[in-house]
């Protein structure tokens, strides 16, 4: 669908200058953008590329010559990745799931089904479901029983919502995503190897031949409104108490969050990352990517943690993390730059070693 430069301005609350009325279906790179398409030429090294393109529109920085870069109209953003956000909003096509019910789902009569929701080929909505207005639920999906969804939800291929799972409006998972999965919970007769390691900090003792027993997971998920969860994502169901995901929080693919976790609203955890169980993190907290964070302990708001760090203790509000174990992230560039000094610092010691001894040799030589 095509859409005047003068109409993109107005949706992402930026001006324009040039033909408004200029029509564009698409955003592209300025290299490769064609006739029909909106380069992002958001600063200046990307403007480079628009000769080598026939955009005749494109989205270009504050106080930029769009005349001299040849185009016919330009709109002007100050924050660039904020105008992307809003311009793949409005190019964005959707996942193409048809305004209908597809007579190969299968659907328990007790389901409720909210008005103009649209369901795919193979979804399965089991006993006592509540599907909200206009959700949308692609093909071999799954919900069981009792599971309620909010409206606008958008369910990807393959998602799994298990049992008395509850999810608020504008819901969206993509891919293969499991909500509601048994949680990781086991537990010996006598005192595990696990338990005795963490008691005496790594002497056990003998090993016992014990087996491992189940604890069965109760509680479900509670997940508030406007929260995505990525391709390939876990979120475990509760031992006893729900598992809870705060509003606007959002979850990258390839990420795992343990039963009885409790995530605040607004947070952002990235691909490969792990929350272990019963864990507690504050609002708005970022984890990078295959940041790993210990069971049973605190992680307060505002916190960010950068890639690859492994939190293995409470963290206070707003502190910004890096590192295996997790320290302040100032403190790990410090002690990141002398480790890299190490080597250096080695042979230095070692002629040191060298000239000690020479001197103590020569002293002995002196006292014989």
């Amino acid at each position: 669908m095509a859409h005047r430069v003068s109409d993109i301005a107005a949706a992402l609350g930026a001006r324009f200058e040039g033909q408004g009325d200029l029509l564009v279906s698409g955003a592209a790179e300025p290299a490769s953008a064609t006739k029909d398409q909106l380069a992002m030429a958001m600063d200046p090294k990307y403007a480079e590329g628009l000769p080598q393109g026939q955009a005749q529109a494109a989205v270009v920085w504050e106080g930029a010559d769009w005349r001299s870069l040849g185009l016919k109209a330009a709109i002007f953003t100050a924050r660039p990745r904020l105008a992307m956000s809003g311009l793949t909003g409005v190019f964005d096509p959707g996942p193409g799931i048809e305004a209908e019910i597809h007579p190969s789902a299968v659907i328990h009569p007790s389901a409720e089904i909210g008005e103009g929701a649209a369901i795919g080929a193979f979804v399965m909505i089991a006993k006592d479901v509540r599907i909200g207005a206009r959700a949308r639920i692609a093909s071999h999906a799954s919900i069981a029983q009792d599971a309620a969804i909010g409206d606008d939800a958008l369910i990807h291929s393959g998602v799994r919502i298990g049992t008395r799972v509850t999810i608020g409006d504008r819901f969206i998972a993509q891919p293969n995503a499991v909500v509601g999965g048994d949680g990781f919970s086991f537990v010996t007769e006598g005192e595990s190897r696990v338990e005795a390691a963490r008691e005496t900090l790594g002497n056990p003792g003998d090993a016992k031949n014990q087996a491992w027993l189940r604890t069965h997971s109760v509680g479900a998920v509670t997940i508030g409104d406007d929260v995505e969860i990525g391709a390939n994502s876990s979120v475990d169901r509760g031992t006893v108490r729900d598992t809870m995901i705060g509003r606007g929080t959002k979850i990258d693919s390839l990420v795992q969050v343990g039963h009885n976790v409790v995530i605040g609203q607004d947070c952002l955890l990235c691909a490969q990352g792990g929350v272990a169980g019963s864990t507690r993190i504050g609002d708005r907290t970022v984890l990078g990517g295959q940041v790993g964070v210990a069971d049973n302990i605190s992680v307060g708001a505002d916190v960010v943690a950068g890639a690859g760090t492994v939190v293995l203790s409470n963290v206070p509000d707003g502190r910004v993390l890096m590192g295996s174990p997790a320290v302040r992230m100032d403190q790990h560039i410090t002690m990141y730059k002398a480790q890299r000094r190490l080597p250096r610092l080695m042979d230095q010691f070692a002629e040191l070693q060298k000239a000690v001894k020479l001197l103590m040799d020569k002293e002995q030589s002196r006292g014989s």
